[in-house]
């Protein structure tokens, strides 16, 4: 099974790393080793790798170029999620469709069946695509013209060496997140403990004093309430999940958010380690801040999801952990 054939940089590895370098080189092709922006560059069309007993002519090194100010070879690969991958990159931007286009994600399992590879190839290629999914940047408030900005948080999974409880969220992962009703983006957060010095940070540093804060009636919320220029609340104890008086003051954005993340949790991935839980989080935060209500359709968020593979790298242990 194949995805996508009418694109293709999907089945074709020449046209998979021309796609790739008018992403990655919009503004110009970058010497991963010196950094030189637009510089004299050299296509090495032609080159082969070493012969070997399974490929005795070699193989064509696809997209190989050769800066002309420190004179060594690169591809558009170096220097992102994808470096060093043994697998061909068309199978890779197959990956990033799958992973992108799935509302509630798709399953290694799965994921290596499509793309007709083992296990843990897949296993580790979506972690790749999970980090650039992830945004590293340093982000502007939410609200900062006076919107509705929603928080709440939820609680799934098992912590590692914690015993479940009879009652309480203790052996469960933390997450935490806000929705910008204006914008319809989100941020999500994990924590360890439900507690004001881990919670009041995040909030102070991600949305304006302008906004008006929207949250359910847990007294986390009452004090830094107040450093907002309106606190709205809905008693979720009391089943009433929207005030009457003024149906703007809700939490219902956040919670559909959620809603997506714990079926997808749940239902296809099923198991996530602690040490993973944040770019789980980032595949679903980005693709709910790139849905079509966004303005966004599939193509467009996979060259979103594709800007992001520069400047991060992931190494994998035999242990099958990530460094």
């Amino acid at each position: 099974m194949h995805v996508g054939s009418f694109f293709p940089h999907f089945h074709d590895e020449a046209k998979a790393f021309e796609f790739l370098e008018s992403v990655v080189w919009a503004d110009g092709v970058v010497c991963p080793h010196c950094g030189v922006v637009g510089g004299r560059v050299y296509d090495l069309s032609g080159v082969r790798s070493k012969p070997s007993a399974k490929n005795p002519k070699g193989v064509v090194r696809h997209g190989l170029k050769k800066c002309g100010e420190c004179r060594k070879q690169f591809t558009v690969k170096v220097g992102t999620v994808f470096e060093h991958a043994r697998m061909p990159l068309h199978k890779m931007l197959q990956a990033v469709h799958l992973m992108i286009s799935s509302k509630k994600g798709i399953s290694a399992h799965q994921l290596a069946r499509t793309l007709e590879v083992q296990y843990k190839t897949a296993w580790f290629l979506a972690h790749r695509i999970r980090e650039a999914m992830r945004s590293g940047d340093l982000a502007t408030p939410f609200g900062g013209n006076g919107g509705a900005v929603e928080v709440d948080e939820t609680y799934f999974g098992q912590r590692k060496g914690v015993n479940k409880a009879r009652g309480g969220h203790a052996h469960k992962f933390g997450v935490l997140a806000l929705v910008d009703r204006e914008t319809g983006t989100m941020r999500s957060f994990t924590f360890d403990k439900y507690r004001a010095e881990q919670v009041h940070p995040i909030v102070r540093a991600n949305i304006a004093r302008e906004a008006r804060l929207m949250t359910d009636e847990a007294r986390m919320y009452a004090k830094i309430g107040k450093e907002f220029a309106e606190h709205g609340t809905t008693l979720h104890g009391a089943r009433q999940y929207v005030d009457y008086s003024d149906r703007t003051i809700h939490t219902n954005t956040v919670e559909g958010a959620f809603s997506i993340f714990k079926r997808g949790m749940k239902g296809v991935y099923q198991h996530c380690g602690e040490q993973h839980l944040h770019r789980y989080l980032a595949e679903f935060e980005f693709r709910y801040n790139t849905r079509a209500a966004n303005g966004f359709d599939d193509r467009a968020r996979a060259r979103e999801g594709l800007k992001g593979i520069a400047g991060k790298r992931i190494t994998y242990r035999p242990t099958g952990e990530q460094a």
